[in-house]
C-alpha cells in the first residue's frame, strides 16, 4: 500500500487557529480503499507552544526539518504579515527548489512573496490585504477577487473559509471529484465553489420578499440531465430572469449558466470515477449533451480528456474486487 500523502502545515506565529485547523479537518477525513490518503504534521521555527493570533498557545511538535520529508507544504496565516522569520523563508526556498508543492492560506501569501516564491505568478490572499500584497511584491500576477488560485506547484487562498476550497481543491486534484465531495459532505461544507468564484460580493440589502436560490440550486442537482435554461431555473425560483442573474451571481459569485455548467461538469468527473458507463450516457447523465460536447468542456476546465481522467482517477476496479492503480499526487 502505497504511503499516504504527507501534508506539513508551518505555523507561523502569531498563527490562526482556524488556517491550521482547516488541513487537518479535510485532509483527516480522506480514506482511500480504508486507508488514510494524507498524513498531516505540523512544524514551527522553534517547536513546542506557539502564540496564535487570539493570543491562546497551540502546541506544535515539529521543527521545520520535517519540511524535507513533505509531498506538499502549506503555511498557514498569521496575524502579522511582517518580517517573516528567515528559517522560515529558507525552508520554503528549500522546498521549493525540491519540487514540493506549496499552498498558503489567508495572509501566509506574504511568506511564500518574501521568498521570492510569487515572482511572475498568479496569486491572492485575504481580500484585505491585496493591495498592500501588491505595492510590496509588484512581481506578483494578483488575483484580487478570487477564493484561490493556482499557478502550477504553487498554490495561495484567501482568508478564512477560502482556505477549506483550496484543501477541497488539493484532494480534489490528487484523488478525483468523488473523494473530495465525499470529504465536503463529512465535513458539511459547499463540495465545489470554483477558484475564480468572487471572495465576497457587496450585496444589497434582499428584497422583502426574501429572495434566496438555494431550493432552485438544489432542484438544479436533480435535474442536471435535463435541458435546463434560465427560463426554467427562473419560473422554479418565481422570479423573472433578470432577477435571477442578478441575485444568483450575488449569493454565488457566478451566473447561473456558469455555475450550471460547473456542476455539470462535476457531476461527469464524479460518474467517470464511480461508474464504467460509455461516454455518450455519461455525457447525457451529466446534462453535457454528447461525448464530444464532454470532451470539450472537461479538456478545457481540466487540461486532459475524459477516457484520461477516468483512467487516473477511476475507483470502479476497488468496487469490483481488483486492484487499482493508486491515482498519483499531483505534486
Amino acid at each position: 500500500m502505497p504511503s499516504p500523502h504527507r501534508v506539513v502545515v508551518i505555523a507561523a506565529p502569531p498563527v490562526s487557529m482556524f488556517n491550521i485547523a482547516v488541513p487537518e479537518m479535510l485532509f483527516g477525513k480522506v480514506l482511500i480503499d480504508g486507508e488514510p490518503g494524507y498524513e498531516t504534521v505540523f512544524c514551527a521555527p522553534d517547536p513546542g507552544p506557539v502564540r496564535t493570533s487570539n493570543g491562546v498557545d497551540v502546541h506544535i511538535p515539529g521543527g521545520l526539518d520535517v519540511i524535507r520529508t513533505a509531498d506538499t507544504v502549506i503555511i498557514a496565516g498569521a496575524g502579522s504579515r511582517e518580517e517573516a522569520d528567515p528559517r522560515i523563508l529558507a525552508a520554503l526556498r528549500r522546498a521549493a527548489a525540491d519540487g514540493r508543492r506549496i499552498a498558503s492560506i489567508c495572509t501566509g501569501a506574504f511568506a511564500l512573496a518574501e521568498a521570492g516564491l510569487l515572482d511572475g505568478r498568479a496569486a491572492t490572499t485575504y481580500w484585505r490585504y491585496t493591495g498592500e500584497l501588491g505595492a510590496r511584491y509588484p512581481a506578483i500576477d494578483l488575483q484580487k477577487d478570487v477564493l484561490f488560485v493556482q499557478d502550477g506547484p504553487v498554490l495561495t487562498s484567501s482568508g478564512y473559509a477560502a482556505g477549506i476550497d483550496l484543501c477541497l481543491h488539493l484532494v480534489r486534484s490528487d484523488f478525483g471529484a468523488a473523494v473530495a465531495n465525499d470529504v465536503a459532505r463529512l465535513a458539511l461544507v459547499a463540495p465545489v465553489r470554483q477558484g475564480g468564484q468572487t471572495q465576497f460580493t457587496d450585496t444589497p440589502l434582499p428584497p422583502e420578499s426574501g429572495v434566496s436560490f438555494a431550493c432552485t440550486r438544489a432542484w438544479v442537482m436533480q435535474h442536471l440531465d435535463e435541458p435546463l435554461t434560465l427560463t426554467d431555473l427562473a419560473r422554479n425560483a418565481g422570479v423573472s430572469i433578470r432577477t435571477l442573474s442578478r441575485r444568483f451571481h450575488a449569493e454565488t459569485g457566478l451566473s447561473p449558466l456558469q455555475w450550471l455548467l460547473h456542476q455539470r461538469v462535476e457531476r461527469a468527473r464524479e460518474l467517470l470515477e464511480t461508474t464504467a458507463l460509455p461516454m455518450d450516457q455519461v455525457a447525457r447523465a451529466s446534462g453535457l449533451g454528447s461525448a464530444d460536447s464532454m470532451r470539450q468542456h472537461i479538456q478545457r476546465r481540466l487540461g486532459v480528456t475524459p477516457s484520461a481522467y477516468r483512467a487516473s482517477f477511476s475507483r470502479v476496479a476497488a468496487v469490483t474486487g481488483s486492484t487499482p492503480a493508486r491515482p498519483r499526487a499531483h505534486v
